[in-house]
C-alpha cells in the first residue's frame, strides 16, 4: 500500500465528510512554520484539520520533527497510516491526535478509526500566523489598526505582531478565513460539489 493509494482513499473520505459544506476547503500539501514541514492534507473549516500519511513504505524516522512542526500550527491532526505502522505511530505522536488505520478488504481500501483526534491543547500564536502571506498578515493588522509603522516591514515582523496582540481564537479565524477565499488553483485537488 503505497502513499497514492492512501492519499487516494483519504480525499475520497474528505469528500465524503464534507460534500455540500461551501464553508470547507480540502488543502494538499499544506506549508507550516514557512514550509519547514508540509501536512498532507487539510481540512479548512471551523478548524484546520491536519491529515498526515505514512504507508508501509514510509519511514518514521521524521515523524517526532513533524509532529512538533504540526502541533505548533494545527487545530486538530489526524494520522492515516498502514496497519504495519499502527503500533509504533502511537508512541511517537501526542495522545490528542487521531490515527487512522488503511485496511486493504476485497481490493479495496478503508479506513478505520482508531483513535479520534482531540483539540490541539497547545497552539502557538506565531505558528498560526505564519500560515497568512505577507499581503494576508498586513491586511488583517490594517483592519485592526495595528499596522502603524509595519507596512513595509518584513513579515516575520507582521507575524509577531498579529501573535502578540490577537487573541489566539481570533488569530484562528483570521487564517481560517484567509486559506478559505485564497484562489481556486492554490492547493485544491478538487471541488467538494
Amino acid at each position: 500500500m503505497r502513499d497514492i493509494d492512501i492519499r487516494r482513499a483519504l480525499l475520497s473520505e474528505m469528500v465524503r465528510l464534507y460534500r455540500g459544506e461551501p464553508d470547507t476547503r480540502i488543502v494538499e500539501e499544506l506549508g507550516l512554520c514557512q514550509g519547514i514541514a508540509r501536512i498532507d492534507i487539510a481540512a479548512v473549516n471551523g478548524s484546520v484539520h491536519g491529515y498526515e500519511i505514512k504507508s508501509e513504505y514510509d519511514t518514521l524516522a521524521r515523524l517526532p520533527s513533524q509532529a512538533n512542526i504540526y502541533s505548533r500550527a494545527l487545530d486538530f491532526v489526524t494520522i492515516v497510516t498502514a496497519q504495519s505502522h499502527a503500533d509504533k505511530i502511537s508512541d511517537l505522536v501526542p495522545d490528542w491526535w487521531g490515527i487512522w488505520i488503511a485496511v486493504k478488504d476485497d481490493g479495496n481500501l478503508r479506513l478505520e478509526v482508531s483513535r479520534e483526534s482531540e483539540p490541539n491543547p497547545e497552539i502557538n500564536p506565531f505558528a498560526v500566523a505564519q500560515l497568512l502571506w505577507r499581503d494576508e498578515a498586513l491586511q488583517a493588522l490594517i483592519d485592526r489598526g495595528l499596522a502603524t509603522g509595519l507596512r513595509s516591514k518584513p513579515r516575520g515582523e507582521l507575524w509577531h505582531r498579529l501573535a502578540s496582540d490577537l487573541t489566539v481564537d481570533d488569530l484562528r479565524d483570521i487564517v481560517r478565513e484567509r486559506l478559505k477565499r485564497r484562489g481556486a488553483d492554490w492547493r485544491s485537488p478538487s471541488p467538494l460539489a
